[in-house]
């Protein structure tokens, strides 16, 4: 089959996604792997609105709706296609990119076979994020305005405990940050955000599965079942085979072992609007995240949502520099006097630092603000 059919279809994928990203030879070969011809054809109908009606799909289609529903069952078990209904109950079929979030999220969210064809497949995903890493390297200038004006990607939902049980250190909130009267602060706890939901799926860490995949595994944790939807988007990953429905008590149970092991809730909200329902939260890593691993190579900003800001009692500091060693964005160092100095413009308000530290040292500002830290420039 001609690469130019495929050429095609990865446009259309790509024009999906908010990250630029090259439609290439490497992405060309993935999409080989993953689509038939028949299902490019299919996809070339959502090239002018990524979102459809099955009368509008009709149209652009040109298809009966029994052979849409035939390719919409086929894209959607590979990711590609979004299938639920909107919030007045009209179903809507929805193109999914490639990347942030799209057909490799849901690829890695459940089980894969390690053997030879999934392993190069992994070894193409991430030849393709190093070339993607140097398109934005080479419109660098040009792109970094389409990052400035992003809404923040995700939102941190920072480690909270208000309690000493034992040998855990307790966590003290300063409301000491100023924000207008009208600023809408979403849910806090994982514990309120997980009583909000009757639907709720867990699946693989996309990021952690695909570096086992690439012989790189975490260096963090052992843990790979903490990725998590909510609502529509849980009903969909359930019937897609990508994740499985848990009750409450186990997903609270999950995010507090991620949370011993030191790792990030991030949630996600529809369109990047806080004050909209979450439909996801990652429990991620400082090691394998692909948002802070693609900011550090070079490939996105990091631009999140925050209502916390770590603060350094330098009275209580010893320097021992486990939040240092903890900090998921590198935002917390230590001075000349070796005490620990938190950079505001870098901290993303997870907690972890104050989870961990032995002095109880650390305290989180109140306050809802956004983190933008734009990508390296490498050249």
């Amino acid at each position: 089959m001609s690469d130019e059919i495929y050429k095609k279809a990865a446009y259309i994928i790509t024009k999906a996604g908010i990250l630029p990203t090259p439609v290439n030879s490497t992405l060309i070969e993935i999409l080989k792997t993953q689509l038939t011809e028949d299902e490019l054809d299919f996809i070339n109908a959502f090239r002018r609105k990524t979102s459809q009606t099955m009368d509008q799909l009709k149209k652009t289609s040109k298809l009966s709706e029994p052979q849409i529903l035939s390719f919409v069952k086929r894209l959607a078990k590979k990711g590609f296609i979004f299938n639920q209904p909107n919030s007045e109950g009209v179903m809507v079929y929805r193109l999914m990119p490639l990347l942030m979030v799209g057909a490799f999220e849901y690829l890695y969210m459940k089980k894969i076979e390690h053997n030879e064809v999934e392993e190069k497949l992994a070894k193409m995903f991430s030849k393709y994020f190093e070339e993607t890493r140097d398109f934005i390297q080479a419109n660098y200038e040009q792109i970094l305005p389409i990052f400035e004006n992003m809404l923040p990607i995700d939102r941190t939902m920072p480690i909270l405990n208000e309690t000493i049980q034992g040998d855990q250190i307790s966590l003290s909130v300063n409301k000491e940050i100023d924000v207008p009267e009208e600023t809408i602060v979403p849910t806090q706890k994982v514990e309120k955000l997980i009583e909000k939901f009757d639907d709720i799926t867990v699946g693989h860490c996309f990021c952690r599965h695909h570096r086992d995949l690439l012989g790189k595994p975490c260096k963090v944790t052992n843990l790979r079942e903490n990725c998590f939807t909510f609502g529509k988007s849980a009903r969909y990953v359930a019937e897609q085979g990508f994740g499985r429905l848990v009750s409450k008590e186990e997903a609270l149970e999950i995010m507090k072992n991620s949370e011993d092991d030191g790792l990030i809730h991030k949630a996600f909200h529809p369109h990047s609007d806080i004050t909209k329902t979450e439909t996801s939260i990652c429990n991620c890593c400082k090691d394998c995240c692909g948002t802070l691993e693609w900011w550090r190579m070079g490939i996105v900003a990091l631009i999140n949502s925050t209502n916390y800001l770590s603060q350094v009692d330098p009275d209580l500091c010893v320097g021992c520099g486990t939040c240092v060693e903890k900090c998921p964005v590198d935002a917390i160092k230590l001075n000349d006097s070796e005490k620990a100095e938190v950079n505001a413009e870098y901290c993303i308000g997870c907690g972890v630092c104050a989870h961990f530290c032995p002095e109880n040292a650390i305290s989180l500002l109140e306050g809802m603000r956004k983190v933008y830290v734009a990508p390296p420039r490498l050249r």
